[in-house]
């Protein structure tokens, strides 16, 4: 009865050896100091700017987040369907058919509660201007530095 394990066991062995060999040797091996090109920004070559503690991401950003999680999962249910969709007949196809008319359901639902609008580019501007404000001409800065108006001055129209 045990013997049947034995591969398994050498197999999970093999496995976390490796895992833990390949830690190791990266560890080793790898620079101890990256050149600055490894650490600049890439794809899209945009500095990260630093929200204040007090300014949170939009709550719309994690719903749309939400919604592509849940409806790329439902779309990966469509494979083992289509694998087998001769031998399930016309029942699998009719479970299909539930299927994806519950699905298109949820994003009719979505799509008319606004889960799927987005602010206007010119909106999100003006609210971004209205953040950030520039350093007076005497003060030296560097290209990354920005000073942001506390959300009281923005409110009142002081800054």
């Amino acid at each position: 009865m045990t013997t049947g394990y034995v591969p398994i066991l050498i197999l999970a062995a093999m496995a976390g050896a490796f895992a833990v060999l390949s830690l190791a040797a990266s560890a080793l091996l790898r620079p101890k100091h990256p050149l600055p090109a490894k650490s600049a920004p890439y794809e899209c070559g945009i500095e990260p700017i630093r929200l204040p503690q007090s300014e949170r991401f939009p709550v719309k950003f994690y719903v749309v987040a939400m919604l592509f999680i849940i409806f790329d999962i439902e779309t990966i249910f469509l494979f083992p369907w289509a694998v087998a969709f001769r031998s399930l007949g016309l029942f699998g196809l009719v479970e299909m058919i539930v299927f994806i008319g519950l699905v298109f359901v949820a994003y009719v639902y979505v799509w008319q509660k606004g889960g799927l609008e987005w602010e206007k580019p010119e909106q999100a501007r003006r609210e971004l201007s209205a953040r950030f404000v520039p350093l007076p001409p005497s003060v030296e800065r560097s290209p990354g530095d920005r000073i942001t108006r506390e959300p009281a001055a923005v409110e009142s129209g002081a800054g």
